[in-house]
């Protein structure tokens, strides 16, 4: 008997922003219009610059169910990767550079991103990150909101599954998550405030471009937001991992997670929001120790181990699962689990070789496993 299915599909969308990356030196290489030039048949508006030359960033079209984002992920690496190669370099899915300095990359010349460079000035210099965003199709924007409110909670279990920069100009940061330390100095990041209705929220916005902090809402770059043009709730915490396997894990556990505060809402059962400065008390603790720390359970008011609330999420999901049809990608994480995030593959590969090359040649083999090349 098939699986009933949700009420609203939450269709996916994901962004994943490579490295480029020089299989010799292994520096990061400012290449992205070549790789641009190179894919315009092949990847067409699915590959797009960023603020620095040396990441490229792809992004799926809007994609059905999480076998559906598979595919199209994995399709898309599998072309980038070829298109690297072309030019004689290679992509790689890190947080952050091992050892390659901001100060040397150059930055794209798009109207957009010399806007951001004039505005923020050395900050947006030095946001040499590179991240994961999945976005889910929403009912409408009111819903949108709610869920907004409510899956922030979940962000940092979800953000420490995902960590994947523990390395800083050629240092050992002791974060599993420096790319978060890095990006959190722009304005307008972090877990956002609670917002009453979508009015609320559009007053907010107004606001903001009428007193001329910004021209547009997608200069608002909170861990999650209702996108300003696409109808969709964006999770914007993630670094983005090593493998698709990861990427894909954790877009289901985040489409499942919306999918069961959907299900609460629409049978008027309450989930319990909290403040901003409680969650970011987690959400500080899975930047700087991963799966491997502890975290708050605020309804017990007391520090558990994040493994243990991750658990708790699993279990939380686990009805909605089954209807979504992502049981084998949600059941990835106890992989993760296993075996490490990619901060946690990448210092074992530093502290064995004492080599941040090694490193680069490590992340570089698990961004292309499981590729057709």
């Amino acid at each position: 008997m098939c699986a009933a299915k949700p009420k609203h599909q939450f269709t996916l969308g994901i962004e994943e922003e490579f490295q480029i990356v020089d299989p010799v030196t292994r520096e990061l290489k400012s290449h992205i219009e070549e790789i641009i030039e190179g894919g315009k048949i092949i990847l067409k508006e699915r590959v797009r610059p960023e603020l620095h030359q040396s990441v490229v960033e792809v992004g799926t079209d809007i994609c059905q169910d999480i076998g559906d984002a598979r595919k199209s992920v994995t399709g898309l690496r599998t072309d980038l990767a070829r298109l690297a190669r072309q030019s004689e370099l290679r992509i790689a899915a890190a947080g952050t550079h091992p050892f390659s300095h901001w100060h040397d990359q150059k930055i794209s010349i798009g109207e957009r991103h010399q806007g951001v460079l004039n505005d923020l000035q050395q900050v947006a210099r030095a946001n040499l990150i590179f991240g994961l965003h999945v976005h889910l199709g929403m009912p409408d924007r009111e819903t949108a909101i709610h869920l907004q409110n409510t899956a922030r909670y979940f962000l940092p279990h979800i953000f420490a599954l995902s960590t994947n920069s523990p390395f800083w100009v050629g240092r050992n940061t002791g974060y599993a998550s420096y790319r978060l330390q890095v990006f959190q100095r722009f304005p307008r990041t972090g877990i956002p405030d609670l917002f009453e209705s979508v009015n609320e929220f559009d007053d907010y916005v107004n606001l903001l471009v009428k007193t001329g902090c910004i021209d547009n809402a997608k200069k608002i770059w909170w861990d999650i937001r209702l996108h300003p043009i696409f109808h969709t709730l964006e999770f914007r915490i993630c670094d983005i991992p090593m493998r698709v396997d990861e990427t894909i894990c954790l877009a289901a556990i985040m489409q499942a997670v919306t999918a069961k505060l959907y299900k609460l809402h629409r049978k008027n059962m309450s989930f319990r929001t909290y403040r901003a400065r409680l969650i970011n008390e987690n959400r500080w603790r899975a930047a700087r120790y991963g799966i491997n720390g502890k975290m708050i359970d605020f309804g017990s008011q007391e520090e558990v181990s994040t493994r243990s609330l991750i658990a708790e999420l699993l279990e939380f999901i686990d009805d909605v699962v089954d209807e979504l049809g992502s049981r084998a990608e949600v059941d990835y994480v106890h992989t993760i689990l296993r075996n490490g995030t990619g901060a946690d593959r990448q210092v074992e590969v530093y502290n064995r070789t004492q080599d941040l090359k090694a490193v680069v040649d490590y992340t570089i083999s698990e961004t292309h496993h499981g590729l057709d090349l």
